[in-house]
């Protein structure tokens, strides 16, 4: 079993892919399953969103039971809640999880867009059937929480129906969850540059490169998504120590990806893109 001292302070990725799972032999490298990262710093448990990548995490935590931890989604477009209703230590009696989401514009709860997905037809077990102990925050982007020493900021995020980002602080060290969202045209968003400000490790959307966004038949402008070229604008501006390229588009297999990694690197030499499974300490 691992250990989690309470000096500790690293980022694990176990879903990386955005929009829908991939399996197959084109994503072993990068990996296939949706957004899901593991955060353990100062002795807690902190977890952001719940893709597929939510369901390999739990299978993984069921020999460290009782379990108690912090999930914190973005959204609840699918591709970052799919994999709730599959994460087996929520359905276990004496685990607690402490659940954080923004309001959403039509003002449901994060637990209402939880519970919708698990109901009938979608899904044949409801969200009272997970017997662990659940409590629920509603947030709003700006929000400060505190998880004992550990200081946890928001800031909204371009996309539709909204997003959530998250700087996590702990003795001086910071890393921050800043995926789904567009950049602006005409500026650098001044939420992405609040939350970057000198962080150690900062995760960025870059769905897509400039030749995708920018493409004079199928341009991407309003998907709400962001490219790796805007990533290094970003970290050059806010003094990111490391650049982390994350939530990449179902369509782009490892070889594609490893050729924008090398181009990443290049610009920005502290600079990777998400892999399943790796784990970076602070």
């Amino acid at each position: 079993m691992e250990t989690n001292r309470s000096s500790d302070f690293f980022v694990r990725f176990w879903g990386v892919r955005g929009s829908i799972a991939t399996p197959g032999k084109e994503t072993v490298e990068y990996g296939g399953n949706t957004s899901c990262v593991e955060v353990r710093v100062g002795g807690k448990l902190l977890i952001f969103d719940g893709g597929t990548g939510l369901r390999v995490l739990g299978k993984t935590l069921l020999p460290k039971m009782p379990i108690e931890a912090h999930l914190f989604f973005s959204h609840s477009h699918w591709d970052h809640i799919q994999g709730f209703p599959f994460f087996v230590p929520a359905f276990i009696p004496g685990n607690r999880f402490h659940i954080y989401g923004a309001i959403a514009p039509n003002g449901a709860t994060i637990k209402q867009r939880l519970s919708d997905q698990m109901l009938h037809p979608n899904f044949p077990i409801p969200l009272r059937g997970m017997r662990s102990e659940m409590t629920f925050h509603d947030l709003r982007p700006g929000d400060r929480i505190k998880i004992d020493d550990i200081l946890i900021e928001t800031a909204h995020l371009n996309h539709p129906s909204e997003a959530i980002g998250y700087r996590v602080t702990w003795q001086g060290r910071t890393a921050v969850y800043c995926t789904d969202t567009e950049h602006y045209a005409d500026r650098l968003d001044e939420n992405v540059l609040f939350l970057a400000r000198d962080a150690d490790v900062f995760i960025y959307d870059a769905t897509y490169t400039d030749e995708e966004y920018y493409h004079p038949q199928f341009s991407k402008v309003g998907w709400g998504h962001s490219t790796w070229q805007e990533a290094v604008k970003i970290c050059k501006a806010a003094g990111v120590k490391k650049l982390v390229i994350f939530h990449h588009d179902p369509a782009h297999g490892d070889d594609f990806l490893a050729d924008v990694e090398a181009q990443v690197s290049a610009a920005y030499p502290d600079a990777c893109l998400a892999r399943e499974g790796t784990k970076l300490v602070l």
